[in-house]
């Protein structure tokens, strides 16, 4: 008895939520109408009555590209992007070359990127270590030990560090010397579709150029483009030029970046080319694969030693991970085979590490 009333109200609750569904969810005749309601609900900030009913619309007309964008959108605005993200990526799937999805795809990724940086304290500070090492005309080993502090501006992120050099030169120098560079970088962010990269390190001795400074223009375009052209300066013992420009796309949970070296030798202009594909996993993560081949160095730390290979081939792959909202990791490694001299070759291999700890409260 008590069983046949049990299944009775079950079938009842069931039955009542059916029915409830349906009322609620009731048939659109006019989807562009609904279209514009929806987007009014959601610029007028009615998150709570935009959002099902995007949902709705979407469910109905899942061929209406225009609806699932919105949605995306809605869900973005507040704040769940990943979620957002996968909706444009489902149109993406039909129509890889949607204008409104593409852009709309761009502005979540920054979003959410914009993000991660408000909730992890303003300031940090920061330590890392890299090395460069070939035994070919002679055993060299480069090392270069990093100590700094960042911070976030209104403008733009700041970071002020210290390189401290040390190399150990085998047969036939038997040598073993240190050398100190002092740095300063930022990222200022001149409008909302600009940015800038700024930079200035000062050395003393010998391994080390006595000066280098670099400036690079960055212009995002629309459908997740953006382009830029810059130029690296050193000096030793007479001055160094080298041209950069590139091109970036942002294209779901990717990034792809194509970028030349342009070395300006009194004899001519050397090159080199690299392509670089990085995957993000959640927002910040990323796994980065970088490709090069040519003879334009673009090493910051180790110049005067790139300045004499002919030509060169290189891989090279780097893991970031940000922990928490204070702690991040990012880890490489790569290998050279590059033409040091006439007809001779050696190989290359060179690894990195750093760590970010943030300092202060979290925004």
């Amino acid at each position: 008895m008590h069983q046949r009333r049990f299944r009775t109200l079950l079938i009842s609750i069931v039955v009542t939520v059916l029915t409830g569904s349906a009322l609620f969810s009731q048939t659109i005749a006019n989807p562009e109408e609904e279209y514009s309601r929806i987007r009014s609900l959601a610029l007028s900030g009615d998150y709570s009555g935009a959002e099902p009913a995007a949902r709705d619309l979407v469910r109905q007309f899942p061929a209406y590209g225009d609806a699932r964008v919105l949605l995306g959108r809605i869900l973005a605005w507040q704040g769940h992007y990943d979620e957002g993200a996968a909706v444009i990526d489902t149109l993406l799937l039909s129509d890889p070359d949607n204008s409104d999805a593409l852009e709309a795809l761009r502005d979540i990724r920054r979003w959410s990127r914009d993000r991660s940086q408000q909730i992890t304290p303003p300031t940090d500070i920061r330590a890392g270590y890299m090395f460069d090492t070939y035994s070919e005309p002679y055993d060299r080993l480069w090392q270069v030990f990093t100590l700094g502090a960042g911070h976030r501006f209104s403008w733009g992120q700041a970071v002020a560090s210290v390189n401290l050099g040390h190399i150990i030169l085998g047969e036939p120098s038997n040598l073993t010397d240190n050398d100190i560079q002092f740095a300063v970088e930022a990222w200022p962010e001149l409008t909302k579709t600009n940015y800038a990269y700024v930079a200035y390190a000062y050395s003393p001795g010998t391994w080390f150029p006595n000066h280098r400074a670099a400036l690079e223009l960055w212009q995002t375009l629309p459908k997740g483009w953006a382009v830029s052209a810059g130029t690296n300066y050193y000096y030793f013992d007479h001055s160094i030029w080298i041209g950069t420009i590139s091109a970036e796309k942002y294209l779901s949970n990717w990034w792809f970046s194509a970028r030349g070296y342009f070395y300006f030798k009194d004899i001519g202009v050397t090159t080199s080319f690299f392509v670089n594909a990085r995957r993000y996993f959640g927002t910040t993560d990323y796994l980065q694969l970088t490709l090069g081949a040519g003879t334009a160095p673009d090493e910051p730390y180790d110049i005067i030693t790139d300045l004499e290979r002919q030509k060169a081939a290189s891989v090279r792959l780097t893991w970031f991970t940000q922990i928490n909202s204070y702690w991040s990791v990012r880890v490489g490694a790569g290998y050279s085979y590059e033409n040091y001299a006439a007809s001779d070759y050696r190989s290359r291999f060179e690894g990195s590490v750093g760590i970010i700890r943030g300092i202060g409260k979290v925004r």
